[in-house]
């Protein structure tokens, strides 16, 4: 729409150049023919008053050289046709006084305004008057002048401007229109284009563009399509490439955690059943029996934290008894450590959940719980499930407090990791204010949708909007 009016505007800047040089060119070829019928008045004037003169020369038989003529008065309406309108001519006998004539003053158009009159002065100045010589017997018998009248002039300029301005103001007025039109037909394709842009911008990868009429737009929309096969094809790459590290991160994860617990793990249990024999086997020593029941104090200390880093590296519960049981005990474990309220809420049956879809639920879960008490101050934490026939659609909220500006805006790895998690299976994951505290919602597609969905995302994970999903959140919440 702006590219619209900017090209209306210069179309008509154009036409309001044009308009002023040739209102400029009407007016000096107007002054040029005022002039021109100033001098025709004139040397039409001294052709009526030499007839005049020789036929008073005839009727009254004075001749000679030096003869005294008889000039007759030639104001009569007789010789205003050789005046052209809007001009004075002086004419002056030898010996007598002037005689003035003037033709169509009033006829000479309308009265100009005062600031088109000081501009017309003020440019172009008053008119030069005609001069010419009356010779009888080849002597100068008298002088004619001829003198544009300086209003009449003006009103004259004055008339031709008006008519060329109206004219041309209202075929500028056609050509706004028709150039609104033609140029609104010509960039429809942009709009499309700008549609087809905002559904790739919005993950839409599969948008494409039809052949369009005009040369240039359809080269931008064959760039465009390209574009977007490049982007379906490398999203679907990096999404394989993306499922492919999380499966190698788990399994070294089920290697680590392995090993701790088979070489750590017996360490320990070592370690503990060492210093409980020589607690004992020393109750005479009693620096031996102290010294053994600090290693034993710290051996279940570092038991403790052996098994946390066991539960965070590989969920025990989640192969054994499914993932309802797992977040149930996830959720145990940070209710003990930690002194906010966590509430956990399923609706559905999580048992069909495949299982990378039930481990990234799993650890989307384990993420938001680590960040709403790690980051926050919250008294209130919930976690909600919710199964449908192709997604599941996990939501926690908490009441920590915070700018979501300052999350949304510098993502930490956790969150960018929850993200790529979730869009690696095709879903889409959404972080935002919920009441006091953060909201995150995460929808991924399920069973046989979960390959397909990778490569062109759904409609359900793709059509999550911030309403529905602070919707979803109050829902929760209540």
């Amino acid at each position: 729409m702006i590219l619209l009016i900017g090209l209306v505007l210069r179309v008509m800047a154009v036409v309001a150049l044009c308009v002023t040089g040739a209102t400029a060119w009407m007016v000096l070829e107007v002054h040029r023919g005022i002039h021109d019928e100033a001098v025709g008045s004139a040397d039409r004037v001294v052709r009526e008053a030499q007839e005049l003169a020789w036929r008073e020369l005839t009727w009254r038989g004075s001749a000679g050289r030096y003869a005294k003529y008889a000039f007759p008065d030639w104001r009569s309406s007789h010789t205003l046709r050789f005046i052209s309108p809007g001009n004075c001519v002086a004419l002056t006998w030898e010996g007598e006084a002037t005689q003035t004539q003037c033709s169509g003053l009033e006829t000479a158009g309308g009265p100009a305004p005062a600031w088109f009159e000081a501009l017309h002065r003020s440019l172009l100045g008053p008119s030069e008057p005609v001069r010419r010589s009356i010779t009888l017997n080849r002597r100068e018998a008298g002088t004619v002048v001829a003198t544009p009248d300086p209003g009449a002039m003006v009103r004259q300029v004055w008339r031709q401007v008006r008519i060329l301005v109206g004219t041309a103001s209202a075929m500028a007025i056609c050509i706004g229109l028709l150039a609104t039109v033609v140029i609104g037909w010509t960039l429809r394709p942009a709009a499309v284009i700008t549609r087809v842009l905002a559904r790739l911008e919005q993950g839409d990868l599969a948008a494409r563009l039809p052949r369009l009429r005009s040369g240039e737009f359809d080269r931008i929309a064959r760039a465009v399509n390209a574009l977007g096969h490049r982007l379906e094809r490398s999203t679907a790459e990096r999404k394989v490439l993306t499922q492919r590290l999380f499966q190698v991160q788990e399994e070294e994860r089920r290697t680590l955690a392995r090993e701790l617990h088979d070489e750590f793990g017996q360490c320990l249990t070592a370690t503990g059943a060492l210093a409980a024999a020589i607690e004992a086997g020393a109750p005479d020593r009693p620096d031996l029996h102290e010294d053994a029941r600090a290693i034993s104090r710290i051996t279940r200390q570092m038991m403790q934290t052996l098994r946390e880093a066991l539960a965070h590296l590989r969920p025990p519960d989640l192969e054994e008894f499914g993932l309802q049981r797992a977040l149930q005990r996830l959720v145990a474990t940070w209710q003990r450590r930690e002194t906010p309220t966590l509430r956990l809420a399923v609706d559905g049956n999580l048992s069909g959940v495949p299982g990378p879809v039930a481990l990234s639920l799993y650890r989307v879960v384990q993420e938001c719980l680590t960040n709403a008490v790690r980051h926050g101050r919250p008294t209130d934490v919930s976690v909600h499930l919710g199964v449908s026939v192709d997604a599941v659609t996990v939501i926690v909220r908490d009441d920590g407090g915070g700018v979501p500006g300052d999350i949304i805006g510098a993502e930490g790895h956790g969150l960018l990791g929850m993200r790529e998690r979730v869009e690696a299976l095709g879903g889409r994951l959404w972080i935002g204010s919920a009441g006091s505290g953060f909201g995150i919602e995460a929808i991924i597609p399920i069973a046989g949708h979960a390959l397909e969905r990778s490569v062109h995302p759904p409609a359900h994970p793709a059509s999550v909007e911030r309403g529905e999903v602070s919707g979803s959140l109050e829902r929760v919440a209540a």
